[in-house]
């Protein structure tokens, strides 16, 4: 190797060394300027005019939800499985795993409220609204005392966006935030405003974000309002977190009941034994073991299109009965799971018939465990998320 050449060499990774040593210290003086501005107070942006605050400005500093944890190695097992199972979002079925069957379901949404006190005239008071940082983006709006009937437009036309929107109010020289009531005679320092992030129609998109923090804009201005919105990007990247963890766990289990053979199952007798075991028929025709709250801890329904009737006809018969176990929306789900299966077993007793999965294959004490091992994996993830099965938030999410 000649001079040249070593020199070109040394000269080559001086430059290297010199970019990379600027680069460090570029990225260390942006890193500080950043963490700067997201210890900015929340609350001084309603200290400012409407008008003269452009909702790009308001940053702040939410907790960030990491990728799902879900391992598709952990999806499968050697040996042929009893049993299947499939994740199911907005009426699409998903390739299935190997532990536990499936059936359509749409469950109920959940009407969710939380009224958290605190002192009315505290500063931090704005700060810790009724509001769900994990699930919802914010919009807050300070004023000298608004009466309750100015929001009673925009209210109805936040129905028309297409996710949940909640709206929180604390009224004049009060401790606690309540639900804001367009038709009472109540004045309000500050309203909080909330939309969604996720359900099971997916996540929250962009011009739902902007057309809520507009119509709310808009309106502070036309009252003389003070009105803060939360940061889009940042919220929009939540709500694509979440949603991608609530595919992984959203699951419906569904056990079959059928005759033995090519006959048919007694009708009769299974109303009897639902009504026995404290089911209620809905008006859908379909019944359902309720929790203390009125939420399904699991339903049973008819295989012919036929659905039950409140009038049991004697001899009445079917090709059979599927129970559905809506799996992150049930609390304590293991053990409601175990009931499910012994109410099905004893519902084959009774008509002569056998409990079976979606391939009319015989469900095994093996294939029920696998069902349970799956179960507890999914519930061990939603705690760890923060979103315990059955919670007011899983109700929420998987609605």
């Amino acid at each position: 190797m000649s001079d040249l050449q070593i020199g070109l060499l040394v000269i080559g990774v001086a430059i290297v060394v010199a970019v990379l040593v600027f680069n460090w210290i570029q990225e260390r003086r942006f890193r500080k300027q950043a963490d700067a501005a997201f210890q900015a107070p929340m609350g001084d942006a309603l200290m400012q005019p409407a008008a003269a605050v452009p909702r790009e400005t308001y940053d702040r500093v939410e907790p960030a939800l990491r990728e799902p944890v879900f391992d598709a190695a952990q999806a499968s097992e050697t040996g042929e499985p009893d049993v299947h199972v499939h994740i199911e979002r907005s009426g699409e079925v998903s390739a299935p795993s190997a532990h536990a069957p499936s059936i359509p379901s749409s469950a109920p949404a959940a009407p969710a409220s939380p009224k958290p006190s605190r002192p009315a005239a505290s500063p931090v008071a704005a700060a810790l609204a009724p509001y769900d940082e994990l699930i919802e983006y914010r919009i807050r709006i300070g004023s000298d005392g608004v009466q309750a009937n100015v929001f009673a437009d925009a209210i109805n036309q936040v129905r028309a966006l297409g996710k949940a929107v909640r709206w929180a109010g604390l009224p004049l020289g009060a401790a606690e935030w309540e639900e804001v009531q367009p038709w009472r005679d109540v004045h309000y320092q500050q309203v909080v405003v909330t939309m969604q992030l996720a359900d099971r129609n997916g996540a929250a998109e962009e011009q739902q974000l902007a057309a809520l923090c507009d119509l709310l804009q808009n309106m502070a201005r036309s009252h003389g309002l003070r009105v803060a919105c939360d940061d889009m990007v940042d919220a929009l990247e939540r709500a694509q977190a979440i949603d991608r963890f609530c595919v992984d766990v959203d699951v419906l289990i569904g056990l079959n009941v059928v005759a033995r053979g090519e006959g048919t199952v007694n009708l009769t007798r299974i109303v009897r034994e639902a009504e026995g075991s404290g089911m209620v028929l809905g008006v859908d025709g379909v019944f359902q073991l309720l929790d203390s709250r009125g939420e399904p801890l699991y339903a049973l329904c008819n295989h012919d299109a036929e659905p039950f009737s409140a009038v049991a006809v004697e001899g009445q018969a079917s090709q059979g009965v599927t129970l559905q176990f809506d799996v992150p929306r049930v609390p304590d789900g293991l053990k409601v799971f175990d009931g499910m299966v012994a109410f099905g077993r004893r519902l084959a007793n009774e008509i002569g018939g056998i409990l079976v999965d979606d391939n009319l294959r015989p469900l095994t004490d093996t294939g029920i465990e696998k069902i349970r091992t799956q179960l507890m994996q999914i519930y061990e993830r939603m705690e760890a998320r923060g979103v315990p099965s059955g919670s007011r938030r899983a109700l929420r999410l998987f609605s």
